[in-house]
């Protein structure tokens, strides 16, 4: 799905949302520049692969979180962990190295990736910011909403203290 595809299948299952349209950014300091309505509801997502190229993981955290591989590994009992290429990013998720999000997993056709959602998004008031498979803009809607969609679809979320 690409952006369009990515509201229009919002608007199909009925679930509310904004958008904000931006430059393009690649990075967490590029978007920082970007005047954000709801800057502490924005995500980070690390698209990350085992040491077999067996097992991928969208790891994704509050923008001002730092994210510790070896630590996560260990909490969550995975092989060595470590990113996955852009061309592993683009036949899983169909999306480009900074256009990461877990609307990403709608292209995942065999669900091949495991979601670590950091619990934080799901505290009060309960929004997120991801992009919409596209880094040129950031769509606000319910943490409860991007669980059910990420759930629905058939991939594996699970909720963590990170």
């Amino acid at each position: 799905m690409n952006k369009t595809e990515v509201y229009q299948y919002l608007d199909s299952r009925q679930i509310s949302y904004e958008v904000t349209e931006h430059k393009a950014v690649y990075n967490m300091e590029e978007l920082s520049e970007v005047n954000l309505p709801y800057p502490e509801a924005d995500a980070k997502n690390l698209f990350v692969r085992d040491d077999k190229k067996r097992n991928y993981y969208l790891i994704t955290v509050k923008g001002d979180k730092k994210i510790n591989l070896k630590e996560f590994r260990q909490k969550h009992q995975t092989r060595p962990l470590s990113f996955a290429s852009p061309e592993d990013l683009m036949s899983i998720m169909g999306l480009i190295p900074g256009a990461v999000t877990p609307l990403g997993v709608l292209n995942d056709a065999e669900c091949r990736v495991q979601v670590f959602l950091d619990q934080a998004f799901a505290d009060a008031p309960g929004r997120i910011g991801v992009h919409p498979n596209d880094n040129t803009a950031t769509v606000w809607l319910k943490t409860q909403d991007l669980i059910r969609i990420i759930q629905d679809h058939g991939n594996t979320l699970e909720l963590v203290e990170i």
